[in-house]
């Protein structure tokens, strides 16, 4: 019997740190260090997607960069942004009372969440990977009837499903 792999949605910070040059940053690092080892190990426990948004955002910036984020991204599948992907988007903005700014934040999950994907793994803790986000992710998926994505890091991910060290 063939097993199922768990979905998950790349978010563009992920790719942007295993692609970075070595931070500074000791905690920029870390999590360089942290998305490497993720990505050298539990990667292949899912599968994998990504969507226009992720990729537009690996785009921007350094031309140098943009096609390495864009190499390590071309694999994946692409999910679309549909109508109800935009709808959501805006009620998270609303009702989670996100920045303005924040909506390709919002899109990311709300692509997530239409879709039925298992995680959302992002490096994003401000606007995506914060407790207030996910709760608030929570209350309105089950409004919505909609399944609601694990949001976590590369880290979590690791311990749960890296080596058992």
């Amino acid at each position: 019997m063939a097993t199922h792999k768990p979905t998950l949605y790349l978010e563009t910070t992920v790719p942007s740190y295993l692609t970075a040059r070595p931070s500074r940053d000791v905690v920029v690092l870390a999590h360089q260090q942290l998305t490497r080892e993720w990505w050298e190990g539990p990667l292949a426990d899912f599968d994998i997607m990504v969507s226009e948004v992720v990729l537009d955002e690996a785009r921007r910036g350094d031309a140098v960069a943009a096609r390495a984020r864009l190499a390590v991204l071309a694999p994946f599948a692409v999910l679309p942004v549909t109508v109800d992907v935009e709808r959501l988007a805006q009620v998270y903005v609303r009702e989670l009372r996100m920045a303005r700014d924040a909506l390709r934040d919002a899109l990311h999950i709300a692509i997530a969440s239409v879709h039925e994907i298992d995680y959302l793994l992002t490096w994003n803790c401000r606007h995506i990977a914060s407790g207030r986000t996910r709760r608030g992710v929570r209350d309105v998926n089950s409004r919505e009837d909609l399944k609601t994505p694990t949001i976590c890091t590369p880290e979590e991910l690791l311990h749960d499903y890296g080596s058992s060290e």
